[in-house]
């Protein structure tokens, strides 16, 4: 805890303008929480969807990619946002402004858009256990429950040691796919082509482009990191409230940045390797993996599994802190903090275990995802606007009619998602 107040009194005193520190030291104190959120972006959904588009369309939806990125990073700068101002989360905003019954429908959605993005969480560190060591699903599933209190149990020495770590498993998930595209040796004019220019190819692909910005753009992330700001460094002057925010603007936009080019590296990756060479169909984690070793040695598919399984084992702290904190915030359980994480949890363990079809469930989780976003996006982009709870930090004029635009398409694209999946089915 003491790591916590030294990070605390340091930002409080650049805050106030008492530092001579360099740029890059005055940052530091502020950086943190955006990484946690930004697990979200890199969690095995994201694999999946970015593997399946650059093997069937090459390096085409690049450009998607970076658009949902740049939305991601407007939608969580206003949770950091609403955080900083009120000194609340986004649930318990919702609690307080709603109607009772209204809130208890939010909470039953909420638990679970938790409860699915949990699923997908545990199915990929699960299948990166396998891969790696052989284990079971069912046991993996375990194996991956137990890292994941292990994990969170690091919040008992204060945000800083568990911001840490995320950021170290986020690190290790960037720096295999650089090893990756060194591997893969991808065309890199083509990349920067498609980066900026946007196309399609065929109605499919408009359809992968849907389920990239599906798998981006995550309710849970949205609560996270409301709650990750609401009490990390508290102040009540206007013109510190705006300073804090800028700093932690700062945060955001390093995170995402950084998950925007993991999420490249991984089309990239595809594309150069899978479409390149024929390999058209790579549609799920464990043909990706079977399928590297071929065509570009053993180590690349072991770097594979690495990112997959730290990923998956990241992903799905964060995704289990979202639902602790979704639990708390709507209905102020008043129950062990243990119980709330075992509630998130238990349903994708016992799902893995009793042996569904990964990909199958995969896609369910990936529908109720979809449907819960709005739940989480409208009240943050409405209460964000609100002056009387925002103070100084309220959306201006163009923030809150970009906001609401970037919501509308968010909605759609995840409505039309949805729609697609069920009635592939």
């Amino acid at each position: 805890m003491s790591r916590d107040r030294n990070t605390t009194d340091k930002a409080k005193e650049i805050l106030e303008g008492n530092s001579k520190k360099g740029f890059l030291k005055r940052v530091l104190p502020f950086m943190g929480p955006a990484f946690i959120a930004s697990v979200a972006y890199v969690d095995p959904g994201n694999f999946a969807t970015n593997i399946s588009s650059g093997s069937r369309f090459g390096y085409t939806l690049l450009w998607v990619i970076l658009v949902s990125n740049l939305m991601a990073m407007l939608i969580q700068s206003l949770s950091a946002k609403l955080g900083i101002a009120t000194g609340k989360n986004l649930a318990e905003h919702c609690r307080i402004r709603y109607s009772k019954k209204f809130v208890f429908s939010l909470w039953v959605i909420m638990e679970l858009v938790a409860m699915a993005t949990d699923l997908a969480e545990f199915l990929g560190a699960a299948v990166g256990f396998n891969l790696l060591f052989g284990m079971p699903m069912g046991l993996a599933a375990i194996v991956t429950g137990g890292t994941t209190f292990l994990i969170l149990a690091l919040e008992r020495y204060g945000f800083r040691s568990l911001e840490a770590v995320i950021t170290g498993l986020v690190s290790v998930i960037a720096l295999c796919y650089l090893i990756e595209l060194g591997l893969g040796k991808p065309h890199w004019n083509e990349v920067l082509r498609h980066m900026l220019t946007p196309g399609f190819k065929g109605s499919e692909s408009i359809l992968h482009a849907v389920g990239i910005l599906g798998a981006t753009v995550m309710p849970h992330a949205i609560f996270l990191h409301s709650a990750l700001m609401q009490g990390r460094i508290i102040v009540r002057d206007t013109n510190l409230l705006k300073r804090l925010f800028r700093y932690e603007m700062i945060d955001v936009v390093v995170a995402m940045g950084i998950a925007s080019i993991v999420n490249g590296a991984m089309l990239i990756m595809s594309a150069a390797t899978f479409h390149a060479t024929g390999f058209v169909e790579v549609g799920t984690l464990e043909e990706a993996y079977r399928t590297l070793e071929p065509l570009l040695g053993k180590a690349s598919s072991w770097i594979f599994a690495i990112s997959l399984l730290f990923s998956g084992l990241s992903s799905a702290s964060v995704g289990t802190m979202a639902g602790q904190v979704i639990m708390s915030g709507f209905m102020q359980f008043d129950i062990p903090i243990w119980i709330r994480r075992l509630v998130t949890m238990l349903p994708s363990i016992l799902i893995i275990a009793l042996g569904f079809d990964p990909t199958r469930t995969l896609v369910i989780s990936q529908v109720l995802l979809s449907f819960g976003l709005p739940f989480a996006i409208l009240p943050l982009v409405s209460f964000t606007s609100d002056k009387s709870l925002m103070g100084p930090l309220s959306n201006r004029s163009i923030t809150r009619i970009v906001a609401y635009l970037v919501t509308s398409i968010i909605i759609v694209l995840n409505i039309y998602l949805m729609i697609s999946i069920l009635w592939g089915d």
